[in-house]
């Protein structure tokens, strides 16, 4: 939105400066984008008077001038034919910059004499494209400045533009006046009045409007006006140099006053030639297939439902956006139709998108105008063509009615203190909301017609403190809601799981985040994709369920790495997983996986293929940095993605699991498209139980001072007795007095015969309140045996 700052004046009483102005824009949320102001590259610029001036000698077109200036006489070499004695001039001394030339003059020589600056002409000074010669001034005083000769006898020369970005909850200011009516609100100025004065008509319009009964919602109210005798041609200056000031050329009075509108009041208007339309005017949906060329001379085919204006001969204007060619006025036209309606936004917008027309109408229909100004707008409007076109007005040509928009919410004064965290007194409040044109009815306040952005109570609130300025907000410090060190923000299970992703990524693993929706097969590999966890409405046919568990998003990703060569990786994933489709039926999980070697080939052969103990190395050090139980059961008997002689469940009881390491079944693989051989590992972080303590400090290191003492024991067994089986007897055997047992051998064959094998275990008994003797040694030795015995049916091997 551009406007200049003579015309903002034509609203607003001030004598604020274009600084203040801008400054205030950008603070009220209408963001100045840009200023320019002549006066800027004019102000050094003075006037000076041509006492003699003389033909060059060795140059017939050069003339050499004698100036008074305002720093004593100069001498200026000039080649303009109009250089003469006794005219006043624009004097440019040496180190100006001259604008229309992109240079900055100095003293120099012209055919051996030498020159003092230079008299400017107005293409030179950005004034004009006039070049023919220098500029003669018919009034003025050596040593005025040139900008101030301009503000008295050509304002619009040294105008300043101003141009600001309007967010679309703001229709009102796409109007100068509702620009001005913000700063008046602020106090940096009076809003003047706005005579409204209705102009009368001397007879009825033959022209009639029809709007067709499917269409009034689209365009609730259309009014206009036939007049008779107008004489188009050049608007008059003023109102050139606004339009062309903002960026538009100006093309004759009528189309020139119907853009001035647009800009002055956002309210556009259109007039039709009325000698070039054919029967009445009817507004009305398109059935499809019209076509108009419009007044940017290009064709348009209408699609069904879009709004129209026709007559007898079809379409001639698209409703609200833009007019047609062959009722557009020229400088023959002597009777037009003005025409001043209001129509729906939304299908403004739809239209002018479809049909890629990007117009200034179209741009404020679209957000919104005052419905209350439809009619005064045409009076204004008339009331112009008339003064400079002269002409005889008929009756106003009304169809349909205002749209109901009357709407009025409560004033609550103590909201602007709990919604913005101002202190404004309510006096205060009220004079501004009436400034900016609201009516106060008790607390009620009444939303004024061009305000469609106002829906509500805080909406209120927010005017008054855009009014008053937010830059006034004082920061202050958030109550404390506790005393003393306040809690954590983060919960213990959220704060474990940020030690379990820092720690996998510390063995050298890679996070991957991935979707939790998955194919229906892939779901099924993994207990799930059922009816319980399938999508109403999925994004596509591969995220149909949701996940029940992380590794088929990391075996997918490890698919997809492999299929560009990327075949030794290490990923993992921190996330939920889904054991139904029902709120809280989701458990969270930690998932490694391993694919591919160990390390790059070499020659030392230190590259091998990844095994189960890798897995399991990693899933116990995420485990101990979580706060895992350092003693633990490792069973079998884990799902049935798992290979079932590779893989281990850590427990702290049958029913407690921590998590699953192992090799994945080689049939997921093969269905998951996974090469080579594939471990990973899954922890159950929420099962993991809470420290005892809750301090951050660790507690004291217990070291017993005791000698440990250790025994081995060999026992024979069925050769399909698993050695887990037997260490995890052996370690119940005394929880408290037992510290670690191992498998240090494995005998099978010769006297033992077939179908049984040795197992040779180390038992390590670490005292923490008295020396162990050796009847305290041997009773312990005949719990480990009896145990051992009862799990697996071995004896001990003599």
């Amino acid at each position: 939105m551009k406007f200049t700052l003579s015309w903002l004046k034509d609203h607003l009483e001030t004598d604020a400066s274009v600084e203040d102005i801008t400054e205030t824009l950008t603070d009220l949320g209408l963001e100045v984008e840009g200023v320019s102001n002549p006066a800027d590259r004019l102000k050094d610029f003075t006037l000076g008077y041509v006492k003699h001036a003389e033909k060059h000698p060795d140059a017939d077109k050069l003339r050499v001038c004698k100036v008074d200036t305002d720093e004593g006489e100069m001498q200026i070499i000039c080649g303009a034919p109009n250089a003469r004695e006794g005219i006043t001039v624009v004097v440019c001394k040496p180190g100006m910059y001259i604008p229309g030339l992109d240079i900055t003059i100095g003293v120099g020589k012209i055919r051996g004499v030498e020159s003092f600056g230079m008299m400017a002409s107005e293409r030179e000074l950005e004034l004009s494209d006039e070049h023919d010669g220098i500029i003669e001034l018919p009034s003025g005083e050596v040593g005025d400045r040139f900008v101030d000769w301009l503000a008295q006898n050509a304002p619009a020369k040294v105008d300043p533009v101003i141009e600001i970005a309007i967010t679309p909850n703001r229709p009102d200011a796409l109007g100068v006046r509702g620009i001005a009516r913000d700063l008046a609100a602020r106090g940096l100025g009076t809003l003047k009045p706005l005579s409204i004065e209705p102009v009368e008509g001397g007879y009825d319009s033959p022209l009639k409007v029809d709007i067709a009964e499917d269409t009034l919602d689209g365009c609730p109210l259309f009014t206009g006006r036939l007049i008779r005798g107008v004489k188009n041609g050049p608007s008059p200056q003023w109102l050139q140099d606004r339009l062309s000031a903002i960026g538009l050329r100006p093309i004759s009075t009528l189309v020139d006053i119907t853009n001035y509108f647009t800009f002055d009041q956002n309210r556009p208007l259109h007039v039709f030639d009325a000698a070039k339309v054919a029967g009445n005017l009817r507004v009305h949906r398109a059935v499809g297939g019209e076509t108009l060329t419009a007044l940017d001379e290009k064709d348009y085919t209408l699609s069904e439902g879009q709004m129209v204006i026709s007559d007898d001969n079809g379409a001639e204007s698209i409703a609200g956006i833009m007019g047609g060619v062959a009722t557009g006025c020229t400088e023959e036209t002597t009777d037009v139709f003005l025409e001043s309606a209001f129509w729906d936004h939304v299908q403004i917008a739809t239209t002018g998108r479809a049909l890629k027309i990007n117009s200034d109408a179209r741009y404020r229909f679209e957000r919104g105008v005052d419905p209350e100004y439809t009619r005064d707008g045409l009076d204004h409007a008339t009331r112009m063509i008339l003064d400079l076109c002269g002409g005889e007005p008929s009756n106003v040509v009304t169809a349909g009615a205002v749209p109901e928009h009357a709407r009025a919410y409560k004033l609550d004064p103590e909201r602007v203190q709990s919604l913005v965290g101002m202190d404004i007194p309510e006096s205060e409040q009220r004079q501004t909301l009436t400034r900016l044109g609201f009516r106060l009815e008790g607390n009620m306040a009444h939303v004024p017609s061009w305000r469609p952005d106002v829906m509500g109570e805080a909406d209120l609130v927010e005017e008054v403190a855009r009014i008053a300025s937010l830059t006034k907000l004082e920061g202050k410090p958030l109550p404390r809601l506790t005393d003393g060190v306040p809690a954590p923000v983060m919960t213990p299970q959220q704060r474990r799981q940020q030690i379990a992703r820092r720690t996998c990524a510390s063995l050298g693993y890679n996070e991957v985040v991935s979707y939790t929706f998955i194919d229906k097969a892939s779901a099924a590999l993994f207990g799930g994709g059922d009816d319980a966890t399938m999508l109403a409405n999925p994004i596509s046919s591969e995220m149909s369920h949701m996940r029940p568990a992380l590794l088929p998003g990391l075996l997918q990703a490890a698919a997809r790495n492999q299929a560009r060569g990327f075949m030794d990786l290490a990923l993992f994933e921190a996330g939920p997983a889904f054991h139904g489709g029902e709120p809280g039926e989701q458990h969270n999980l930690i998932s490694g996986l391993l694919v591919g070697r160990t390390g790059p080939k070499d020659v030392h052969g230190a590259s091998r293929a990844v095994d189960t103990f890798d897995a399991k190395a990693d899933i116990e050090a995420v485990l101990a940095a979580i706060g895992a139980p350092a003693k633990v059961q490792i069973l079998r008997g884990a799902q049935s993605w798992w290979h079932p002689g590779r893989h281990g469940k850590i427990c702290l009881g049958p029913k407690k699991v921590l998590g699953v390491f192992g090799e994945l079944h080689p049939k997921v693989l093969s269905e998951m498209g996974i090469k080579g051989s594939a471990v990973a590992f899954t922890i159950w972080p929420d099962e993991v139980p809470m420290p005892r303590k809750s301090g951050a400090n660790r507690g004291a290191l217990v070291q017993s001072d005791l000698q440990a003492v250790e025994r081995d024991f060999a026992f024979v067994v069925a050769d399909d007795v698993e050695a887990l089986t037997l260490v995890n007897a052996a370690v119940g055997a005394d929880k408290a007095l037992i510290d670690d047992v191992r498998v240090f051998d494995e005998f099978i064959g010769g006297s033992l015969g077939e179908g049984s094998k040795s197992l040779a275990i180390t038992v390590r008994l670490q005292p923490t309140d008295k020396t162990l003797t050796e009847k305290d040694i041997e009773a312990v030795s005949a719990k480990i045996v009896a145990k051992v015995t009862k799990a697996t049916g071995g004896t001990l091997r003599g």
